[in-house]
């Protein structure tokens, strides 16, 4: 097809979308016509049935709240008011829905002591609410507090349901986010896009993942593994997508609308056979069968008219807030470091967000900068920047907190930065954090020469551990200098607990001294021997004293008395021991290979009988005492989403699939470990149980052990539990306390 023709084409299928006048009205067109009185008053209703979920409509009524933007500090800065005219009654303003939503956690933390977390909430308010004796105001000093990495949406968010949901906007609202990525949904509008264009259906179902790894789908990394994406998979997450966006935008927060980065299908180029378009090359141990991307010349018109034409059609379904995120060369290196393609490039997504929308900012994630820097030196990455008007693009500084791109930048080479703490990869569990570069990193960023810092922002990839690290970051987010830390602390255990504790309060001061307090580059992979595969290679290092964490523990252990009913209190019980544990299987891996490297059959026996029949089926009782530990409610959210037997295998696949090998053959095996009751039994253990027999064998018959061949062997292991069609447990087994007693005199180390 010429070029002309295929003009032509773009605007044809542009016009029938436009010409779609007869259908009724859409909610966030009905929202779009409120007046601005109309609007405060939607976001403050909002706000009040949030407080009702959170609290009861009884203690909800208490609180008197109200939305006005022309509370808004300079530059439209986030503010709200807190004060008590009338006895009994706490009125909370806000110049936006999540202004209010944070001004009343804050009430509810400094004058109540209460908490909300993912692991749990903590809200014992008194008989009256303490009046607020002299009115409070507070500006935010970051216009946005953003949230989210394309990538939480398969490690964390892929099973969620609206309930689900529901919970986190609730929490995102009372921890001050009022901007925050959107992309649920998205492939029912490409899909649209792509039939539109000529594909076949089975072009389509090639080139989407399967639902665990469209994260990776969306920015051109993968295509094809763990497919193809059911019919009914579009239309649940379509209508989730509705229900999300609602909710986001009747709390006055901006939701981030995916768009269009240049990657393509491989179907393309069968129905416009002279474009042009290059393939990249593989991503990370991928080969191209399932990676290998198709990137679209930024000169080709086809560029223009797919991306103009998937954001005509997802606005027209989901509306805007005129902010889009794409993401061309995420961990892809360009075809050129030529600086004229590099802004080429990026002029070229611009202008397919700015042709539809002409208010469109661009949201870009940070990563390539840091994660290819000897490709991304400073004339390139100008170039990438400057291929966009300055103000219109809005880049992540995505891990700000260990490797911050803005220092030698120049601040984004004018573009303007949100301060990002990452913080977590593949959602790993495990104690970590770096807290005093959280402290001190957003208020430097801010005061660095001709800084562009508008926003202080959280990317993890995977979401529901280390509560306390997130607290700290969305607290920060309100204020105007470093905390003290060791004070802020122990103020959270109080809230958390809802006690005040001083050995509870002793034990989080040395956590937070030690496991929660890495310095340098630091990157929270949870290397730990337990969960990954046995070699003799495996890396035992850690950043802290581990006889603080022990020390803890034992701190918690003492106070379970007082604190056993307190459900947050459990839960961090079990994530200290667990902790602890991981520690103990390092030590226990060390002296399996002493032994073995000496040739001592009974010490190999002796200790490898202990790690894989006392302490992994230990650990694993004491996850299974928590529901937020269980490997059961993850396969039972992704078995809830399916409406057939096959769609339920498929899922099924994709939730075990994400944890284990992460591909067909083990390609990025184990970066998503998670310690979960169940995982732990069945896949961690088998694989200790594997390794110590092979060794034994090895012993026996005086042969070396060789990893490759052992590699070769365990897979086979590994896979037995991807298909082993077991059902776990969704609920919670065993009392907490009396196991991690039980563990706590097995294994407590002595002096």
């Amino acid at each position: 097809m010429s070029r002309p023709l295929l003009l032509l084409l773009w605007a044809a299928v542009a016009a029938a979308i436009a010409a779609d006048n007869s259908r009724p009205l859409r909610q966030w067109e009905v929202m779009a016509r409120l007046t601005p009185e109309a609007e405060e008053a939607r976001q403050a209703t909002a706000v009040r049935k949030l407080l009702e979920r959170l609290l009861g409509p009884r203690a909800a009524s208490a609180f008197a709240v109200s939305v006005n933007r022309s509370l808004a500090g300079p530059e439209g800065l986030d503010t709200y008011r807190l004060s008590s005219e009338t006895p009994g009654t706490i009125n909370v303003s806000g110049s936006s829905g999540v202004a209010a939503a944070s001004g009343i956690y804050h009430y509810l933390k400094d004058f109540c002591g209460c908490h909300v977390s993912w692991s749990g909430t903590q809200l014992r308010l008194p008989e009256r609410l303490p009046p607020v004796s002299t009115e409070i105001i507070v500006t935010s000093p970051n216009r946005f507090r953003f949230y989210q990495n394309v990538c939480t949406y398969s490690y964390s968010f892929v099973w969620w349901n609206w309930d689900r949901w529901e919970q986190e906007i609730d929490w995102m609202a009372l921890h001050g986010i009022n901007m925050a990525l959107a992309f649920t949904g998205q492939e029912a509008i490409w899909q649209r896009v792509y039939l539109s264009l000529g594909l076949k259906q089975s072009e389509i179902d090639v080139y989407f993942t399967g639902p665990a790894f469209l994260a990776w789908n969306r920015m051109g990394n993968l295509h094809t593994w763990a497919g193809p994406l059911p019919f009914s998979w579009h239309q649940k997450k379509l209508n989730l997508q509705y229900r999300i966006l609602e909710r986001m935008r009747s709390l006055g927060m901006l939701t981030v609308l995916p768009a269009f980065s240049g990657h393509i299908p491989q179907g393309i180029l069968r129905v416009f056979p002279q474009v042009n378009a290059t393939q990249l090359g593989n991503w990370s141990h991928f080969d191209c069968t399932y990676s290998c991307a198709y990137l679209l010349s930024p000169e080709d018109p086809m560029f223009q008219v797919i991306g103009t034409l998937f954001l005509k059609e997802l606005i027209k379904e989901f509306g805007t807030d005129h902010v889009y995120s794409a993401d061309t060369f995420n961990e892809m290196r360009p075809l050129s470091s030529n600086t004229t393609y590099l802004s080429m490039v990026s002029t070229a997504v611009f202008r397919s967000m700015a042709e539809v929308d002409p208010h469109a900012i661009w949201l870009m994630q940070g990563w390539l900068f840091q994660h290819q820097r000897d490709f991304w030196q400073p004339a390139q990455v100008k170039a990438l920047l400057q291929g966009v008007p300055l103000g219109r693009m809005l880049v992540l500084d995505l891990f700000a907190e260990s490797k911050p791109v803005y220092l030698w930048t120049e601040s984004f080479y004018g573009q303007p930065f949100i301060w990002c703490m990452l913080h977590n990869f593949g959602g790993n569990h495990g104690l970590f954090g770096m807290v005093e570069s959280i402290n001190q990193g957003p208020f430097e960023a801010r005061r660095f020469l001709n800084s562009t810092m508008i926003g202080i922002g959280l990317t993890p990839e995977g979401i529901e551990q280390n509560d306390v690290i997130y607290e700290l970051i969305t607290d920060l987010g309100w204020l105007k200098e470093p905390v003290n830390l060791q004070q802020w602390v122990a103020t959270y255990s109080t809230e958390r607990y809802g006690v005040k504790n001083m050995q509870a309060i002793k034990a989080w001061q040395l956590l937070f001294q030690s496991v929660y307090n890495c310095s340098g580059p630091c990157v929270n992979h949870n290397h730990s021997p337990l969960v990954h595969r046995p070699s003799f290679r495996m890396n035992t290092e850690v950043w802290y004293n581990k006889s603080d964490v022990y020390e803890a523990w034992q701190l918690f252990q003492n106070t379970s008395g007082e604190l056993g009913n307190s459900s947050t209190f459990c839960y961090d019980l079990v994530d200290v021991v667990r902790q602890v544990l991981q520690q103990r299987v390092s030590d226990y891996y060390l002296e399996i290979k002493q032994a073995f490297q000496k040739r001592v059959l009974s010490q190999l026996l002796i200790t490898g009988g202990v790690l894989i029949y006392d302490l992994l089926p230990e650990l694993d009782a004491l996850l299974s005492s928590d529901r937020h530990f269980l490997l059961g409610g993850w396969l039972e959210a992704a078995h809830k989403m399916a409406t057939s037997k096959q769609e339920e295998q498929l899922y099924d696949f994709n939730a075990r699939n994400q944890l284990t090998l992460w591909g067909p053959d083990g390609n990025i095996l184990d970066y998503a470990n998670k310690q979960l009751a169940g995982l732990m039994l069945d896949y961690y253990r088998m694989r200790w149980k594997f390794f110590i027999i092979t060794l034994v064998k090895c012993l026996n018959s005086g042969t070396p052990f060789h990893q490759d061949q052992f590699n070769q062997a365990i897979i086979k292991v590994e896979r037995r539990f991807i298909y082993n069609g077991k059902q776990y447990p969704s609920k919670p087994i065993g009392n907490t306390l009396d196991i991690a007693t039980k563990i706590y005199l097995k294994y407590y180390p002595l002096p």
